[in-house]
């Protein structure tokens, strides 16, 4: 069962780094209130395996889980996030209820590099702490991927300071300045004002001697930004359209308008 503890406040734990350098050590956010993302309206619920495995991550399930009352919450403990099947045999009408399903989990292989052979962007590090997003973009190229096909629900992942570990080790191997991307497998800022991650990531890779940030993302959910030191650490990268094009092929998504003013 979920707790339910607002007032508990996270405590950074600090640790040195091989240049003598104070790391925060990353939790999951803390005494925040979650908002509802534009765009993204919530049915069900499903909190799979690892999603309340410590207290730490119970407390943040919960916390986003009260602002969806109506929401069925449907736990599915001993079963992997990408394994949830939704019993709807359209493919259309699958698509269309996995865009109102928020899947709860965890992504033991989030970081990763992108090595593709005639790809005509530069390889790259990345990482996924979220899966999927809600947008309704006609052009997706994730909506006919395996997994996603098979189960098109909108992920959040609660292993992030995990995966803040694993970018540590990999930026200190490469010993340079080395970019992780958020945005290859997911928009990266479309559930920020549920999950607040960017109050996490950005203190981060501001305070990180190697690893850098970048942000790709169609949102104008930035407000949980705007505050932040991220002293030239992370980069926001927009992608946008003509309007004609966008009125066309961007359905459910924050209009070009909405885009350039944030």
């Amino acid at each position: 069962m979920l707790v339910q503890d607002d007032d508990i406040q996270g405590k950074l734990m600090r640790q040195r780094d091989l240049f003598g350098e104070a790391i925060s050590k990353p939790s999951l956010p803390v005494a925040y209130e979650p908002v509802h993302p534009a765009y993204f309206e919530v049915s069900q619920i499903y909190l799979t395996r690892g999603s309340v495995a410590t207290p730490e991550r119970e407390r943040f399930v919960e916390r986003i889980c009260r602002l969806y009352p109506d929401a069925q919450v449907k736990e599915y403990l001993d079963t992997p996030h990408n394994r949830i099947e939704l019993d709807e045999p359209d493919v259309l009408a699958l698509h269309r209820l996995g865009k109102q399903t928020l899947v709860f989990g965890e992504l033991k292989t989030a970081v990763r590099f992108s090595q593709e052979e005639g790809n005509a962007c530069p390889n790259y590090w990345h990482f996924s702490p979220y899966g999927f997003c809600p947008y309704g973009c006609k052009y997706c190229n994730l909506a006919g991927t395996q997994g996603v096909k098979f189960s098109p629900t909108v992920k959040v992942y609660v292993n992030l300071p995990e995966m803040l570990g694993e970018i540590d080790r990999i930026a200190r191997r490469e010993d340079r300045p080395t970019a992780f991307y958020l945005g290859k497998l997911q928009d990266a800022l479309a559930l920020d004002p549920l999950t607040s991650y960017s109050t996490v990531l950005v203190p981060f890779f501001a305070e990180h001697p190697l690893a850098r940030l970048t942000l790709l993302t169609k949102s104008a959910h930035v407000d949980r930004l705007l505050e932040l030191e991220h002293r030239g650490h992370t980069i926001l990268s927009w992608s946008v359209n003509p309007p004609e094009v966008c009125a066309i092929f961007e359905e459910n998504v924050a209009g070009i308008e909405e885009r350039l003013e944030a």
